[in-house]
């Protein structure tokens, strides 16, 4: 049974509040809308669509300033569980501008042009938000709360663009600072660590040391550099792309590497550290293959776009906002210590009311 028998030993996860992360449902959203052209299945999109609406509408509590764009909450509340961010944020942003693409995309696909109207227009908000928060010139900071690790250089920041061109989508950034962008991660997260020996590490801070603010920060994630070696691809980079991934390989499989072979972990720092063997996102060397020979994406059933007029936006956003009113979670209560919590749960099971 492993390390963990179910039976014996609860392995669960408690350390954050699942149902606060910011980039499950923008994932969730894109990889229906991917499986929709890849596959060109309308029936699909019609009934994934109730989902993919529910999705984005829980979503909308998350933007506090009604901007259009998801703000993170100074916890680690997304993939990366370990590292905190705060407000917008080069990852979670970025997938959230791409998912609202895709769902408006979606939307023309089912015949939803009241959604379709909302969702564009939230979508060309929160993209003028993502650049004019996080661009400084040369690539997206991390976050734009001004923190002690706002500027470090995210080998992941361009995840939303990553997804968006794989689906299809027009780019969430200019062509050029997607360029930009990815040459500095090239140059600090993948060669300035061991000569690219090991991949791209997570972070890295602009005076070329890693960003040690968090576990995960420095550490080298090989799905998450797969994924930024697709996106070089997708930006006409495949000299950087395979230079980056070449790191993995020598790191896993590499005469002069760790080891792992087949037993590929969750991540590796570069003392050859390592989290989790037989992890599923190194998997993500197929979006690789995506990028270098791209399928067909079938957009063939899509309606013809028709100028949405403002009525259209005005009674996708009524809907909108009904829904996302009806799914926000309740406000979070001060923690009691646990010896009140453990009063209080034991009063409830002895005295119930």
């Amino acid at each position: 049974m492993g390390l963990n028998d179910p039976w014996f030993e609860v392995n669960a996860y408690m350390l954050h509040d699942p149902v606060r992360w910011k980039d499950l449902n923008p994932k969730f959203v894109l990889q229906v809308y991917r499986d929709v052209v890849a596959t060109g299945n309308a029936g699909f999109a019609e009934a994934a669509w109730p989902a993919v609406y529910l999705a984005m509408a829980y979503m909308d509590q998350f933007d506090r300033d009604g901007d259009g764009m998801v703000e993170n909450e100074g916890r680690p509340d997304q993939t990366y569980d370990l590292w905190s961010v705060s407000g917008v944020s080069a990852y979670t942003g970025g997938l959230w501008v791409a998912a609202l693409q895709a769902a408006a995309a979606m939307a023309g696909i089912v015949g939803d042009g009241a959604a379709e109207a909302y969702f564009r227009g939230r979508y060309h908000r929160a993209r003028r938000v993502y650049t004019d928060e996080l661009w400084n010139g040369g690539y997206f900071n991390y976050d734009n709360s001004g923190g002690a690790t706002s500027s470090s250089i995210q080998a992941d920041q361009l995840a939303g663009q990553w997804y968006a061109r794989a689906c299809g989508l027009e780019p969430i950034v200019d062509g050029d600072k997607a360029r930009r962008a990815l040459a500095t991660v090239l140059d600090y997260n993948v060669m300035r660590v061991k000569g690219g020996a090991i991949g791209a590490v997570n972070g890295m801070r602009p005076d070329g040391a890693v960003d040690a603010s968090s576990t995960q920060s420095k550490e080298v994630w090989p799905g998450v550099t797969y994924a930024v070696a697709a996106a070089m691809i997708h930006e006409g980079m495949p000299e950087a792309a395979f230079k980056t991934a070449k790191g993995i390989h020598d790191a896993g499989w590499g005469k002069h590497g760790f080891g792992y072979a087949f037993q590929t972990p969750e991540s590796w720092t570069a003392d050859g550290g390592y989290r989790a063997l037989h992890y599923m996102r190194p998997l993500g060397v197929w979006a690789m293959q995506w990028a270098l020979s791209p399928p067909v994406l079938h957009k063939e059933h899509r309606v013809a776009a028709v100028a949405a007029s403002p009525e259209d936006a005005a009674l996708g956003q009524e809907k909108f906002d009904k829904v996302a009113s009806m799914l926000r979670l309740p406000e979070e209560q001060q923690h009691k210590g646990i010896l009140r919590a453990l009063y209080d749960t034991l009063r409830q099971l002895l005295l119930p009311s």
